[in-house]
C-alpha cells in the first residue's frame, strides 16, 4: 500500500476533518474493525477468486494469439489490484450492471485511472502547502485535477455506499461480508456507529488509493528486471515449482515458503520505490535524530530513493540482486516485504506506518507468484532486452512493460 494508509480522511475534501483526535479514531476503527487478521482471513475466498481471474485473463490473451502473446504487464497488474480491492471492499469486480466476468470495461479503467491521478498528486510538491494563502490561486492546477478525479471516484463509490448503508439501517443487511460492511457496522463502546456516512466514503476511497499502486509497481519492475536476468527468473520459478509443483496453482498458504520470490519483491521495492518521497509527516514534538534537531511542527520527508540506493548501505546499489535479502546462515529465516531497519521503504514504519501491511504483502506476492507460476516470460521478439528507463515525471517505468508470455502449466489448471 503505497500511501501508507494514514486513516485520517485526507481525501475527503474536508468532510472528514477533525484533526488529531479524528485521525486517532480513524486508525482505531481501521485497526480493530477493518484490517485485522480475522477480517482479512474471512476475505480469502474473494482474493482467491481474483487470483484465479488474473491467470485466466492472461491465459486467454495467450490463446487468442496462438499461445505466444505480448502482454501489457502494467495493465494486468493494475487490473488485478483494482479487482481485488473492489471485490473485498464492495463484493463486486465491476461497476457495470450485471458484469461478473470478462475484461475491464470503461468504468473500471476510469476508476483505476482516477485513483492513480489522486496518488500522483498526493506525492507531488505543492507550493501552497507551505504558503497557504496561495491555495486560492491553484498555481499548479493540482486542486482542479484532484477534484475532478475525486468526483469520478465518488461517482462509482457513493451509490454503492449509500445503498449499503440503507440496507443496514432497514435490517436487510445484518452480517459483514466485505470491508464496506465492516466500516458501516463498526460500533463504539456505547453501541453507536463509529463513522458517519461521509467518513465511511472517505475511508473507502483512501483504502482504494492505498492499495492499487505499490503492488502493481513493484511487480511490474520485478518482472522487467528478472526478464533481463534470466538466471534470477529461473531461480524464482524453480522455487515455486519446488514448493507448489505443477499440479495446482500457487496459493496464499504457499507464501511463507517462497523466500526467493519475496526477495525479488524486496529488491524491486528497494531500487524502484513507488514515489521519490514518503507521504509528508509532521513532527509532534522537538526531536534530535542522527545529530539533526527537528523542531515540533516540521514537515518530514524521507527519500525513498536515497534510502534504497544508498551506496554506504547497499553494495552495488543499482544492481537487481535478490540474494542480498536472504540470510543464508539461517535456513529458517522468513523473508518479509517490510524493512524494520528503514534501509528502504516498502510500507513505512512506526506509529504512522501502513496498517495494511498484511493485505499489501499478500496481494504483492500473489500477483508476482501467479504470473511466474502460470507463464514463462521473455523479451518481445523485436527487442533485445527490456528498457528499464524511469519516467521523467514519476518513478514508474517510462514505458509500460510489454513482455512475451507462454503458459507453462497443464491447460486444465487455467480457469475458464
Amino acid at each position: 500500500m503505497g500511501t501508507e494508509y494514514l486513516s485520517g480522511g485526507f481525501l475527503s475534501n474536508g468532510s472528514c476533518a477533525g484533526g488529531e483526535s479524528n485521525g486517532k479514531k480513524m486508525r482505531k476503527v481501521v485497526a480493530s474493525h477493518v484490517l485485522h487478521s480475522v477480517r482479512l482471513d474471512s476475505l480469502l475466498v474473494k482474493r482467491r477468486e481474483e487470483a484465479e481471474e488474473l491467470v485466466s485473463f492472461v491465459y486467454n490473451q495467450c490463446i487468442r494469439n496462438n499461445v505466444d502473446s505480448v502482454i501489457n504487464v502494467r495493465l494486468v497488474a493494475r487490473r488485478y489490484c483494482g479487482n481485488v480491492i473492489r471485490k473485498i471492499m464492495f463484493s463486486r469486480r465491476y461497476f457495470g450492471e450485471g458484469k461478473n466476468s470478462g475484461g475491464p470495461g470503461f468504468q473500471e479503467e476510469e476508476h483505476v485511472e482516477s485513483l492513480f491521478i489522486v496518488l500522483n498528486h498526493i506525492y507531488s510538491f505543492i507550493l501552497s502547502d507551505y504558503i497557504p494563502w496561495l491555495r486560492v490561486l491553484d498555481l499548479e492546477g493540482h486542486e482542479r485535477i484532484v477534484s475532478d478525479a475525486m468526483r469520478t471516484i465518488s461517482k462509482y463509490h457513493d451509490p454503492i455506499i449509500d445503498e449499503r448503508v440503507r440496507q443496514w439501517r432497514c435490517g436487510k443487511k445484518k452480517e459483514a461480508e466485505d470491508l464496506l460492511d465492516a466500516f458501516i457496522s463498526a460500533k463504539d463502546e456505547n453501541g453507536k456507529p463509529w463513522l458517519s456516512v461521509p467518513e465511511i466514503k472517505a475511508q473507502c476511497t483512501e483504502l482504494m488509493v492505498a492499495t492499487v499502486d505499490n503492488p502493481s509497481n513493484a511487480v511490474e519492475w520485478a518482472i522487467a528486471e528478472m526478464i533481463n536476468q534470466p538466471d534470477i527468473l529461473k531461480k524464482a520459478t524453480d522455487e515455486i515449482d519446488r514448493v507448489v509443483g505443477k499440479e495446482r496453482l500457487v496459493q496464499e498458504s504457499d507464501i511463507p515458503h517462497l523466500n526467493y520470490v519475496k526477495a525479488c519483491l524486496r529488491e524491486a521495492f528497494r531500487i524502484h520505490p513507488v514515489a521519490p518521497f514518503n507521504v509528508p509527516h509532521v513532527s509532534t514534538c522537538d526531536a534530535s535524530i542522527a545529530g539533526y534537531f527537528i523542531p515540533k511542527g516540521s514537515h518530514i520527508l524521507l527519500s525513498r530513493q536515497g534510502l534504497g540506493r544508498n551506496p554506504e548501505v547497499w553494495e552495488d546499489p543499482l544492481k537487481f540482486k535478490p540474494e542480498r535479502h536472504i540470510n543464508l546462515a539461517d535456513h529458517h529465516h522468513q523473508v518479509e516485504l517490510t524493512e524494520p531497519e528503514l534501509k528502504f521503504i516498502s510500507f513505512s514504519r512506526g506509529r504512522r506506518g501502513c496498517m495494511g501491511v498484511a493485505l499489501g504483502s499478500e496481494m504483492t506476492v500473489m500477483l508476482l507468484a501467479r504470473l511466474l507460476h502460470g507463464f514463462d516470460w521473455s523479451v518481445p521478439s523485436n527487442e533485445e532486452k527490456i528498457d528499464l528507463a524511469e519516467s521523467k515525471f514519476d518513478l514508474f517505468m517510462a514505458k509500460p512493460l510489454h513482455a512475451r508470455a507462454m503458459p507453462r502449466l497443464p491447460a486444465e489448471l487455467y480457469p475458464a
